[in-house]
């Protein structure tokens, strides 16, 4: 019988996995009124429900928050990518509907849901969870310490006698050994909705156990949710008034930019909605030199047109994998939201974000002095490798044979359950908090 729970708590998707048989593992399913999934997509809906009580809240999570939020517009507050706020001291909670939630209230909900999902399923006799953390968490100022103990508070309410923490790509790392005939030195590299991830392990096999030896990690907050940023500020943030001025005694002045970052990040724009911030940008249209854009910028905003736009661009990102021009259409906009997007512009757009990426891999490199030719296998997982600029990072420095991909979704919850089982979890895991 399994005794430990894989947690991916991912920035776009979340998976929970247990081992089977053996070294079998699955992934715990979810029935949720969307259908029923092995992934969910951390997101949240919240409702005021007067079946409930005054006070009630209706919650739903992944694609059910999704349907919520577009099926109930002006009525339901919703929240994703829940994990970029983790490791930030500047966010101390969000009110939802007059409720203050902290980020380890949202965690809780999130998993709890989860667990309401799971039914049966619901791994309820588990001794431990472990759960995996990315290297270097995303955020301007990240403070990891903080992000762990907001873990650590929001998974001990859900009543699990042990709680492990496990580097994300090695997580990863480990569930990819599991197919190796042969030692080697492995480097995986994990690119998430916030984070991209490096891990440097020598896994050694001894009477069919495997051992290994971590050499290094790396990691930088820039991943997935940046590209689609660059995407928002180049096609989007024009057309709603970045760039423009506004007057003020008598002279002209910039629309200030820190509007069009919160927006770009569309999974912040539920948060940006509450703050003073965006009160101040409702009170400059009537001083703005073109006050159109930004009261379309505001419909935008009020509308809870984070999702639909986030959906347009990721629309386009994907089709960019395999082509070199895709469409990017975006019908709130009008005719300004349908343009055509070419790769060798987008790849412009993401120029300092690769470099910032490639950074990180050659800093695992340089501090364990390992040579690219001595990395025996390199796994890349996570939605984000799929962009061919992130490919060309290692096509460039490492022989393709020695570069593989797949499970993308899975590896590291898998990768985490296997873990789990282990006797030697010691030699695996990290401290919650220094």
């Amino acid at each position: 019988m399994a005794t430990a729970l894989g947690l991916d708590f991912g920035t776009t998707n979340t998976v929970l996995a247990q081992v089977s048989q053996g070294s079998e593992t699955r992934s715990v399913s979810f029935d949720s009124p969307a259908g029923t999934s092995d992934t969910m997509r951390t997101a949240l809906s919240f409702i005021k429900d007067p079946k409930l009580g005054a006070s009630a809240l209706q919650v739903e999570a992944g694609s059910a928050a999704i349907r919520a939020f577009i099926d109930n517009p002006g009525e339901c507050r919703f929240l994703q990518s829940i994990k970029t706020f983790a490791a930030s001291p500047l966010f101390q909670g969000t009110m939802v509907h007059a409720r203050k939630f902290q980020f380890e209230d949202l965690m809780e909900v999130f998993l709890k849901r989860l667990e309401h999902y799971a039914g049966d399923s619901w791994p309820s006799d588990a001794k431990r969870v472990v759960t995996g953390r990315p290297v270097h968490f995303a955020g301007s100022s990240p403070d990891a310490d903080l992000a762990m103990r907001r873990y650590s508070e929001a998974l001990t309410r859900l009543g699990f006698p042990e709680l492990h923490y496990v580097y994300e790509p090695v997580a990863a790392a480990f569930y990819f050994a599991q197919n190796l005939d042969h030692d080697a030195t492995v480097l995986v590299a994990d690119f998430g909705g916030g984070t991209s991830d490096f891990s440097l392990i020598r896994f050694e096999t001894r009477a069919g156990r495997i051992s290994a030896v971590p050499v290094g990690q790396s990691g930088v907050g820039i991943a997935g949710d940046q590209f689609d940023a660059r995407m928002i500020e180049h096609l989007v943030a024009p057309e709603i008034g970045k760039g423009s001025q506004f007057k003020s005694f008598g002279k002209r002045l910039d629309v200030p930019g820190s509007y069009y970052r919160n927006f770009s990040r569309w999974n912040q724009l539920s948060i940006f909605k509450t703050t003073k911030e965006y009160a101040d940008l409702k009170a400059l249209v009537r001083q703005a030199v073109e006050p159109d854009k930004l009261e379309l910028f505001i419909d935008l905003i009020e509308h809870d047109e984070g999702y639909q736009l986030h959906q347009a661009v990721s629309a386009t990102k994907m089709a960019l994998s395999s082509a070199d021009e895709a469409g990017f259409r975006f019908p709130a906009l009008g005719k300004a939201g349908q343009k055509t997007v070419r790769r060798q512009d987008f790849e412009s757009w993401i120029e300092a974000d690769i470099a910032s990426i490639t950074g990180a891999l050659d800093v695992v490199l340089a501090k364990t002095g390992t040579e690219a030719a001595a990395v025996d296998k390199i796994f890349l997982t996570g939605g984000t490798s799929f962009v061919p600029a992130v490919r060309r990072i290692f096509s460039e420095r490492f022989a393709a044979d020695r570069i593989e991909t797949g499970g993308e979704l899975i590896s590291i919850a898998h990768g985490l359950a296997l873990i789990g089982e282990r006797e030697d979890i010691e030699q695996w895991t990290v401290a919650a908090a220094a």
